[in-house]
């Protein structure tokens, strides 16, 4: 059969061994596989495969059953997904039965093969492990990881205390991403923000529309409850459309080219329909891949604050946009005026944009430097 293998750091389809299954093991046609970090590890030589696993990389998988036990609870035909100690990324593998599940109704083939490894991990740190039960307190880090998300996906309205919470704070931000997971996690959004309203705590959120999550429509519905909520709308060239069907005219993204009053026309339609009392859109001149230009603008009703504009050779994207809100936040509670406020989170962005990995590690007094046009690069001592 043919598996994806590794020869010097590259992945390489190549034929390797048929498995061979054993009593209390599955022989599976595997129509698709999930990819996780570890799976980056062994490609570059750090993650071993465990003893008695094939050596070529794939920790979960979803397929059809080809053999099993008689009496076993799979049969030929079953669709399946599950977690293995490698030898997903193939045409077959064998797999312990404790290790199979049944595949979820209304799932394909692809999406099944998402599930073993993260919600597996979160049952059973939380549930198994950690005897999880009602009154408990849990703190989740890294929300937006494969982890993470699935943690919040077995969370209920009920398990929160927004009361404890929302006591003290100032600020609650959330994304697109968040609701996107799920009708709980939608509730729970609408939930948290109801909260937050009675604690006088202003409420941010960044459309951030990702299509393989959910629908434009379900976007649409959601998104637009819960704007109901929202006191500062973070945008970009496409969420705008994507999830409220407003777009820019007489731009496009593709060609690096913005219209200004286009997007002042974006803000004031959101504004006006949904009752924001600022919106924050960024924009982006795609050169090419590693070279755009970057900056934003921040309508507060009255005024259409545009920043200046940075010139950006790309290190890392990933984190660009959070800093962006972070940066934008953080000057709207420090008291910056709105032309204050856009300038200190482009310059928040366009350094996270130099800076590999997802985290800004900046200082507020790097941003202000830029913000304020020093842009020479020169080392400060």
């Amino acid at each position: 059969m043919k598996a994806v293998t590794i020869v010097d750091h590259k992945l390489v389809w190549a034929d390797v061994p048929d498995p061979v299954r054993k009593s209390g093991e599955i022989l599976v046609e595997v129509k698709a596989a999930g990819v996780n970090r570890a799976d980056l590890m062994q490609r570059d030589g750090n993650y071993p495969p465990p003893p008695g696993w094939p050596e070529w990389p794939g920790l979960e998988c979803s397929g059809i059953v080809l053999e099993a036990d008689e009496g076993c609870r799979f049969k030929a035909g079953d669709k399946i997904c599950a977690l293995l100690g490698g030898g997903g990324y193939a045409e077959r593998v064998v797999i312990p039965e404790g290790m199979v599940m049944s595949m979820p109704e209304g799932l394909s083939f692809a999406e099944a093969a998402s599930l073993p490894e993260t919600f597996a991990t979160s049952y059973l740190n939380l549930c198994l492990e950690a005897g999880m039960k009602a009154g408990d307190k849990v703190f989740i880090q890294a929300g937006a990881s494969g982890l993470g998300i699935s943690a919040i996906q077995l969370a209920n309205p009920s398990d929160f205390d927004w009361d404890s919470i929302f006591e003290g704070a100032q600020w609650f931000h959330f994304t697109g991403i968040t609701p996107a997971l799920g009708p709980n996690v939608v509730e729970i959004c609408k939930e948290a923000c109801i909260a937050a309203k009675k604690h006088g705590v202003k409420i941010s959120c960044d459309l951030n529309y990702r299509g393989k999550l959910w629908t434009r429509a379900e976007a649409k519905a959601a998104m637009t409850e819960l704007a109901k909520y929202i006191d500062v709308c973070i945008s970009n060239e496409e969420d705008a459309k994507d999830v409220f069907g407003i777009e820019a005219e007489n731009t496009d993204i593709t060609a690096g080219e913005l219209n200004k009053e286009g997007y002042k026309s974006v803000a004031r339609q959101l504004m006006e329909n949904y009752g924001f009392e600022k919106v924050a859109i960024t924009l982006r001149e795609s050169k090419s891949a590693f070279d755009n230009d970057w900056s934003a603008m921040l309508y507060d009703g009255e005024n259409y604050c545009f920043s200046k504009l940075y010139h950006l050779h790309i290190i890392d994207r990933i984190g660009g946009g959070d800093s962006f809100g972070g940066g934008l936040i953080y000057a709207l509670l420090s008291g910056k005026s709105s032309q204050e406020a856009i300038e200190f989170a482009v310059a928040a962005s366009a350094l996270k944009h130099s800076i590999g990995g997802d985290y800004n590690h900046v200082s507020v007094a790097e941003v202000e430097k830029l913000a304020g046009g020093d842009g020479s690069g020169r080392v400060q001592r």
